[in-house]
């Protein structure tokens, strides 16, 4: 998820070791080269004995140094023109014999050499030595990184030729051990990863240890990928035995790679012993583990963890921080994950970028919350924190979920104004929006548009379309898609099929529809339980409880469980086939199997016997709602006011419209006319003209019925201005809109 974690860290950490420099050079603390020439197991280096010269060679290479040493400002390619014609490869390296403690002298001269015929691999590793030992650490990893850069036929020779002539010249030429660390990051660089380990294991037997950073350098290298962590984590048990001391960075390195293949509980182990072994842990070992607890989504062990780190003393970072809100997003509590950024800016001054807007944002967008999104889309742009596409896709998929398609549609005209190029995820999600909206013209619109942008339409774009038309009852136009998409070789998925299933069930052609269920079955794309309780509503819908009952016992027999919209299918079946008991046993049974039913299953109870005028049992479920915990929701209010009022209770339903507007919830236009016409039967004059004016100022139309009461009462009273905009105001709405 283009979404980056800790793993960002570590992007940091190979760019740094990609370049030397940054962390390589003679008055670095942190390089570390360890020599056990004296040792008696070491190896020792070999002398160097190059071929003599003749004496007509010995002649000339003397000219050539004594011309080079004596030339003032002219150019190399003036002064060595007479000797260009017998120049041969082993001048060089006698030239470079003379000149080799003046360093300058050294490179132009190998310069001017190498310009005319490539130089022998003894001489390009002399003047690597050379510059190494004059501390020119960048010149010496160039030659030997454009040496690699070359198609060599066979790299395992290539690799042995250059490291024999390395060690044949390091004894004479410069002695300096910080040459193999300059060679062995050109190689863990070039991704010669295998030869890096031959090089360390070679120096070894020479007495010589790499330094730590350069040691660091090739974990980072291998941890690079799912197969080099297993040898990144083999390389940090083995070569301590060698002599390594591995520092914070390594350890770090190695948690991330534990993390990387799920062995957090192992990371968190390690983590514990560093210190044991001199290593104090530092904010970026903490937050690789808390990532790592992030991803298996242990927040107990996140919050002990950040605990503890600040009881060291040390300061979450903003890694530390990307990761928990991102686990509290992936985990639905989006409100706690903003209540961490808020604190993160407040308290901590550590300052969230573009990433950690946009996990948020696309929390918020999952949960249909488009005021919060905007909230922190308007704070990220004040913040100067540039919008990505990945945040206007959220942006968009939230608007599109909560059907504010119009504002997704602005939005999406702002990322090509901004120079942002949607890609197939945003153009779906703006086509999906469209396609709940039922304006199929504007999503087909948007699938030309896509695909002549070169972008290719994906089974989630096609669903969207297909579940679109299917929802329009255009199922013969959605068949005609499916076809393209197949001939396209984009395979159906599970909800393509559960959204035809829909649509040939929304026509009423059942039998077509589980037709299609077997074929699928056969077609080895599983019906899941929406394919069932699809199905199960349909059935109950037609009042064939039978049916519907024996798609749950198969859907059970093949190991899908239930939703409660599965049972709040079944529920509102046998309410609507007047099989109240059996309604009322399935909450038990629901109840009895750990199933929590929710508002909506009792409503659907509720209203059936409020249908009835039994309030007395109605009164029950709603007593049994609150025993179970399950929360009224607006519905349920409007289900219990309507029937009180029409019990005439009208007592206990003024008291529920108390408490529903207590607790935000608002009446429909139903609940309005029920209890204004309670109140006025029961001579509650003053109650029912306060709601009849309260339903006027909401925009609810009321009843014929209610205006003729509300004329004739101004009437009597003689406001006459206000009796005839009331007749106006019943002509115009309960009149003519229903003509």
């Amino acid at each position: 998820m283009k979404r980056a974690t800790i793993s960002s860290y570590f992007h940091f950490l190979h760019y740094h070791y990609h370049n030397p420099f940054l962390g390589f050079g003679p008055n670095c603390l942190s390089v570390k080269i360890f020599s056990s020439l004296g040792a008696s197991n070491a190896r020792p280096f070999p002398d160097y004995s190059p071929r003599k010269p003749s004496v007509a060679d010995t002649d000339f290479v003397h000219h050539i140094s004594t011309t080079i040493k004596q030339r003032r400002a002219a150019p190399f390619r003036r002064i060595l023109k007479p000797f260009e014609s017998k120049f041969k490869p082993d001048h060089l390296i006698w030239v470079l014999m003379n000149i080799k403690d003046d360093y300058k002298l050294v490179l132009d001269f190998f310069n001017w050499a190498r310009l005319r015929r490539d130089p022998s691999l003894e001489a390009l590793c002399i003047v690597v030595q050379i510059a190494v030992a004059s501390k020119d650490l960048k010149t010496a990893h160039r030659l030997i990184f454009e040496f690699w850069e070359k198609p060599h036929l066979d790299a395992d020779n290539s690799f042995a030729r250059f490291t024999e002539r390395l060690i044949y010249t390091y004894k004479d030429w410069g002695a300096h051990p910080l040459v193999f660390d300059v060679f062995f990051q050109v190689l863990v660089e070039a991704g010669l990863l295998l030869e890096a380990g031959k090089l360390f294991d070679k120096l070894v037997n020479y007495g010589v240890l790499l330094s730590v950073d350069s040691c660091n350098l090739f974990l980072a290298r291998l941890s690079n990928s799912f197969y080099g962590i297993k040898t990144a984590i083999r390389v940090f048990r083995e070569y301590p035995e060698a002599g390594v001391c591995w520092n914070t960075m390594s350890y770090n390195i190695i948690l991330h790679s534990l993390c990387q293949l799920g062995k957090v509980k192992e990371a968190h182990n390690l983590l514990v012993q560093m210190e044991f072994k001199g290593n104090v842990p530092d904010v970026v070992s903490y937050s690789v583990i808390i990532n790592g607890y992030c991803q298996i989504e242990q927040l107990g062990k996140v919050l002990k963890l950040v605990e503890e780190l600040q009881r060291r003393g040390l300061k979450p970072n903003q890694y530390t921080y990307n990761s928990i809100i991102a686990l509290l997003c992936k985990t639905g509590r989006v409100v706690e994950a903003e209540k961490v950024l808020r604190k993160m800016i407040d308290h901590q001054r550590v300052f969230p970028d573009n990433v950690v807007y946009t996990t948020l944002i696309s929390g918020f967008s999952k949960s249909g919350n488009v005021s919060a999104e905007y909230k922190l889309f308007d704070e990220m742009r004040c913040k100067k924190i540039v919008p990505d596409f990945a945040t206007y896709t959220s942006m968009i998929h939230g608007l599109c979920q909560t059907a504010k398609v119009e504002e997704a549609r602005k939005l999406f005209s702002e990322m090509f104004n901004k120079g942002l190029e949607p890609d197939e995820v945003t153009y779906t999600a703006l086509i999906d929006g469209y396609c709940k909206a039922g304006e199929m013209k504007e999503a087909f619109s948007l699938h030309n548009q896509m695909v002549e942008k070169g972008l290719t339409p994906n089974v989630v774009t096609y669903t969207a379309l297909v579940d679109g038309l299917c929802k329009r009852g255009e199922v013969d136009i959605a068949n005609e898609l499916l076809h393209e998409m197949s001939e396209k070789g984009l395979q159906p998925n599970v909800c393509t099929y559960n959204s035809l299933i829909n649509g040939l069930c929304k026509i009423g052609n059942i039998e077509q529809a589980v037709k299609l269920m077997e074929e699928m079955d056969l077609a080895g794309f599983y019906p899941d339980t929406i394919t069932y309780t699809t199905l199960m509503d349909a059935y109950c819908k037609m009042g064939k409880m039978v049916k519907a009952h024996k798609l749950l016992l198969i859907m059970l027999d093949k190991g899908l469980q239930p939703t409660i919209v599965t049972f709040n299918v079944l529920m509102n079946g046998f309410c609507m086939s007047g099989m109240l008991e059996d309604g009322e046993r399935l909450i038990k049974w629901m109840l009895e199997k750990g199933i929590m039913p929710n508002a909506t299953t009792f409503n659907s109870l509720m209203k059936q016997y409020c249908i009835r005028n039994n309030m007395r049992a109605t009164t029950e479920i709603y007593k049994g709602m609150h025993a179970q915990g399950v929360i009224p929701d607006n519905n349920t209010y409007n289900i219990l006011i309507k029937g009180h009022c029409k019990a005439r209770n009208m007592k206990e339903a003024w008291f529920l419209h108390k408490e529903m507007v207590e607790k935000g919830f608002s009446l429909t236009a139903a609940s309005y006319n029920a209890l204004i016409k309670g109140f006025y039967k029961r001579k509650k004059f003053v109650e029912a003209r306060k709601l009849f004016e309260e339903m006027r100022t909401q925009g609810f139309v009321a009843e014929k019925e209610i205006y003729d009461i509300f004329v004739d009462v101004n009437y009597e009273e003689g406001n006459w201005e206000n009796t005839l905009e009331l007749c106006d105001e019943a002509i115009e709405k309960c009149l003519v809109e229903r003509t």
